[in-house]
């Protein structure tokens, strides 16, 4: 049966019908409305440190209220208010949010998801929608999400009216922000007049010209908000509707080593094992690391994404004293992806190569020669540099591999909350907020959340990779007399379809209250229980049929093949015209349907299965209380302090469906597979607690000079796979052995004791300089202790009976093709015995299929990681900031510089496991603005310095550093009249790509390529 995939796109006209009586969540600071900053959470106070009364309008205004933020806040904290009704300054909430001193993003398809802020990564940067703890939900391609991380990507900026970034810990505010605590604000009807508000882009976005006519979407898509907000004459009783809805289409092209690096000390490994000898020039010596590749991919991505984004809030005050506020707010992002890939695997018999200077090498030009077969004595070897065999041999070409995907995954974010404000006489105050929030990830498609179908031609004879570039440049030799591959030589090989899923649900209850003691002297106190209920689960279907299967290239129809030159797609890397580019694309559904047929019918082989059997369950039951207490003397020179004190207390029970391994499989040269049986849950508990102490100080110097002084302590809470209730083995194993892990729900979280300086001087009207330091020594820094173990009794066939015996019988140890030669020897003379299952023959009538290991054979090696608290940090830096506007011109500045600072860098001469610092970077921010008159222009660049991302290639202990990136924004807007404006964006305007590689810069491990964005759009005030 053919399953449909559809994709909700053309819908913008009834969409803007159904939602243009819809904001964006709409700006809560409006003409004539007051800002407080008395903790995260205040809707409305009369705090004696609220702000000042601003109408926020324009470029201008919005950074005028940010400074204000700034300025009257207690602590550290930053922020961005929108620059009017449903105006954010970025179309991105995670782009605005870094143009903030000490916050970095990550980028995902060319958009920022995920914010780092002074160093610390995602997983420790507590986000709050209106004061409330928000869950947060992810999926991966190839095993269940482990992450804490809160995707930004979810949330259109359309919806959000301010962020408030709390970069100093106090007592009121929510643990698990070691590095910030972050609060995405929305409207409250009673605190704006009545309107009604809609607005329209169009949006090209340019990438989508550089993918082939298969994968390409619309050149133009659509994205649409409004708002309508309105409240009774007395101001008793208001609604406000609001919503957004936002179509784009989009591709992303990569170079990549996506297998990763095999990295090894000189003189041993592949270069001092190979026969026939490697021909290096200017090999690593003794006493340096070098590092060969796994693979080289070459990707095309073909991308639509639809976001929804939709809240309803309802606030009744039947008296002056009471308000009561029930919100619902949802957010949907739906996303379909395409990918088209060419790529070659290496064998690690590495035949020619050049290499760059030690003690860390890395090749310049890395070559594998053509396998050569003897029937008559059944050895192999290599190949000369021309792809000729000895005599006698005959060339045995290796697989050019062409894969194939098409998935769908679906976001939904869901809040429902009930508030009241009482105040219960002139000096104290009441709170009651409750909420119930859920965020979901899964698959949108009948082909699970990422899937692959491989295809391939035995036609790919001496193999050349040129690392020299920042681009990797492949060449292909073909088999002698052939010009090109035929698509009679295509085939489809194995074949993997996986879903993957998470849902994390948080039910929250406070109790917020504040006894003033006098204008100038206040106390906050308060209660709240917090549930999180966490589950990530995985499965998938596999074929290992890499070799091949069935009638192999006869099983498809030629015109199941569409040709094309892959190399042109990726034309901002120099080089990259000069790559081998043939490879044909398909129709994913047409090959699916074929493959299926060459089975016999076996659809299940290309559908993700229904059940888990990676399934971890975790609840966290958190209990807190808090008091803190404010006063402001007024000496020659201002003081205010808040000292206060936080308790938390944390129980946490931990299940885990543990699938149960029980064999250890080989199914091609380079893959080996575990197979697992039935699956059990295994449960267990941890349990913390922490006092968290707090003081912030400021001293007014001058009316415009502000001294800030601030300490206190702050927890994080481990990534979820941390804290996982069994061992799980990964799927995919090596000639090696394999990997794994295991949790520990007694880990304690992450503790740091923060301190923070800092210098302000409001010297004009929207102008100020600033500089801070900031230190954080973190405990309890949860690093990785790799084991190696046996599990489930499994043995490898590596080293066991069958494999021996072919190693005495001519199978040269390092040579090349070795394993492939094992395997054919195995086959040969064993197929049918315990074991050994032949499968079938590829085009170079080689049996194809599986070797088991049996009971005798060598125990199978797991490097199984498991988490231990046994790390201590400690990371300081400096946020410059200065903002200028140049007097009644209507030209203005903002612009600043983070240094960031730790002990905690990974040592890339060091080839076991490490622990470092993942997010570490030095970033700047420059905005350039004109807002006068009818017309406002900005101009916003935005820079990250290298950093180090990962500890880990695909499943090696290896560092991906991200490359130093700069992104040029560019937005312009036109008030026509009072009611009515037009507006243009360009996004990465400069077209930049970016870069990641491993110990040396020339081990590449992507190259992306993606566009500039454009958009025209109006908006309109009725």
């Amino acid at each position: 049966m053919k399953h449909p995939h559809t994709t909700p796109k053309k819908r913008l006209l009834t969409s803007a019908l159904l939602l243009a009586l819809a904001p964006p969540l709409a700006a809560q600071v409006a003409d004539q409305t007051q800002t407080q900053i008395q903790t995260p959470y205040s809707a409305s106070s009369d705090d004696a440190t609220e702000l000042d009364r601003v109408t926020v309008t324009g470029i201008r205004g919005s950074l005028l209220s940010s400074m204000n933020l700034k300025r009257d806040a207690q602590g550290v904290v930053d922020g961005i208010v929108a620059e009017d009704i449903g105006k954010f300054p970025d179309t991105n909430l995670a782009e605005s949010l870094q143009r903030i001193s000490g916050v970095s993003i990550d980028r995902s398809q060319g958009e920022g998801s995920r914010v780092t802020v002074r160093g610390v990564g995602p997983d420790f940067n507590l986000v709050l929608l209106n004061g409330r703890q928000m869950p947060a939900s992810s999926i991966e391609a190839t095993n269940a999400s482990n992450s804490r991380a809160f995707d930004f990507a979810n949330l259109a900026s359309e919806s959000i009216s301010g962020v408030e970034v709390f970069k100093t810990s106090r007592a009121a505010t929510a643990t698990g922000g070691i590095g910030a605590t972050i609060n995405i604000k929305t409207a409250r009807p009673l605190e704006i007049d009545t309107l009604a508000n809609v607005g329209m882009k169009a949006v090209h976005d340019s990438s989508v010209d550089n993918l082939p006519k298969q994968m390409q979407g619309d050149k133009w898509t659509g994205e649409m908000s409004g708002i309508f907000s309105t409240k009774t004459d007395d101001g008793r009783f208001g609604i406000a509707l609001s919503g957004s809805y936002q179509e784009r289409d989009f591709g992303y092209n990569e170079a990549a080593v996506g297998g990763g690096w095999y990295a090894f000390p000189g003189g041993e490994g592949p270069l001092a094992n190979a026969e026939p000898a490697a021909n290096a020039t200017n090999p690593p010596g003794p006493g340096d690391i070098y590092s060969i590749p796994q693979n080289l991919i070459y990707a095309l991505n073909g991308v639509s994404r639809q976001r929804t984004n939709g809240q309803a809030t309802l606030q009744w005050a039947p008296t002056d004293t009471i308000t009561a506020t029930l919100d619902y707010t949802y957010a949907e992002n739906r996303i379909q992806q395409r990918r088209h890939e060419l790529s070659t695997w290496f064998n690690q018999a590495a035949s020619q190569t050049s290499w760059t200077d030690g003690p860390i090498a890395a090749p310049t030009s890395y070559t594998e020669y053509a396998g050569c077969f003897n029937p008559a004595t059944e050895q192999w070897t290599a190949s000369d540099a021309m792809g000729v065999c000895p005599a006698g041999f005959e060339i045995r070409p290796g697989d050019l591999a062409m894969a194939g995907a098409q998935f769908a995954t679906k976001n939904e974010n869901r809040s429902v909350g009930f508030n009241v404000e009482w105040a219960a006489t002139d000096s104290l105050d009441f709170e009651f907020d409750f909420h119930r929030s859920s965020a979901e990830s899964g698959a949108d498609s009948p082909y699970g959340s990422n899937n692959v179908i491989g295809t391939a031609a035995f036609a790919r004879g001496v193999t050349n990779v040129d690392f020299s570039g920042d681009f990797p440049v492949l060449s292909v030799m073909l088999p002698p007399g052939q010009t090109s591959v035929s698509p009679s030589e295509m085939m489809v090989t194995g074949s993997s379809f996986r879903n993957s899923y998470m849902k994390s649900e948080v039910d929250q209850g406070q109790v917020r209250g504040t006894f003033r003691f006098a204008d100038y002297s206040q106390l906050d106190f308060g209660v709240a229980y917090t549930e999180v209920n966490n589950r990530t689960a995985y499965n998938f279907t596999q074929r290992d049929d890499w070799g091949g299967f069935g009638g192999g290239a006869a099983d498809y129809a030629d015109d199941l093949w569409i040709p094309g030159d892959i190399s042109q797609y990726f034309d901002q890397f120099s080089g990259s015209g000069n790559a081998f580019g043939q490879f044909y694309l398909f129709d994913f559904d047409r090959l699916r349907a074929a493959a299926i047929a060459a089975r016999g019918g076996d659809e299940a082989a290309y559908l993700p299965p229904d059940n888990f059997t990676t399934d971890r369950r975790t609840t966290e039951k958190s209990k807190s209380a808090y008091v803190q207490w404010s006063n402001t003397w007024d000496l020659s020179m201002p003081l205010s302090v808040a000292a206060g004190v936080r308790y938390e207390e944390t129980d946490i029970t931990s299940s885990a469906l543990v699938p149960i391994a029980t064999g250890l499989v080989w199914t091609g040269a380079n893959e080996f597979s575990v197979q697992f049986g039935d699956p059990d849950f295994t449960t267990l508990r941890g349990k913390y607690e922490y006092w968290l102490p707090s003081l912030d100080t400021s001293l007014k110097i001058t009316e415009d000079m502000v001294l800030r002084a601030s300490y206190g302590h702050s927890i994080g809470r481990p990534q979820w796979n941390h804290i996982q209730g069994g061992q799980t083995l990964d799927s995919f194993a090596g000639y090696e052995g394999g990997t794994g892990s295991q949790g520990d729900p007694g880990l304690k979280p992450l503790e740091s004791k923060n301190l923070d300086l800092s210098f302000e001087w409001y010297y004009g009207e929207g102008s100020y300089v600033s500089v801070g330091w900031f230190r954080k020594d973190i405990d309890n820094y949860i690093g990785t202790s790799v084991i190696e173990t046996s599990p489930f009794d499994l043995t490898t066939p590596v080293g066991g009976a069958y494999f021996n015996e072919a190693v005495a019988n001519g199978c040269a140890v390092g040579g090349t093709d070795f394993r492939n030669c094992v395997r054919q020897y195995i086959f040969a003379n064993h197929a049918g015995d315990p074991g050994v299952v032949v499968t079938g023959t590829d085009t170079n009538g080689q049996p194809t299929g599986t070797i088991s290991g049996l009971p005798g054979d060598p125990a199978a090696i797991f490097r199984v990681s498991v988490p231990i608290n046994r790390d201590s940090s400690q990371l300081d830096g400096w946020e410059l900031n200065v903002q200028h506007m140049f007097g009644e011109s209507g030209f203005g500045l903002s612009a600043n510089y983070t240094i960031v600072d730790s002990d905690l860098t990974y040592d890339n001469y060091n080839l076991g496991d490490q622990f470092a610092m993942v997010g570490l970077s030095d970033s700047a921010n420059l905005v350039g603005f004109y807002d006068k008159g009818s017309w406002q222009i900005r101009a916003a660049y935005n820079w990250r310095d290298e950093f180090l991302s990962s500890t880990y290639d695909s499943w090696r202990p290896n560092p991906v550093y991200v490359e130093a990136y700069g992104q040029l924004d560019l937005n312009v807007s036109y008030q026509v009249n009072e009611n009515f404006s037009v507006h243009a964006e360009a996004i990465n305007l400069t077209d930049e790509t970016m870069r990641s590689h491993g110990r040396n810069e020339r081990q590449v491990f992507y190259a992306t390529q993606t566009g500039p964005r454009y958009m025209l759009g109006f908006r309109y005030r009725f």
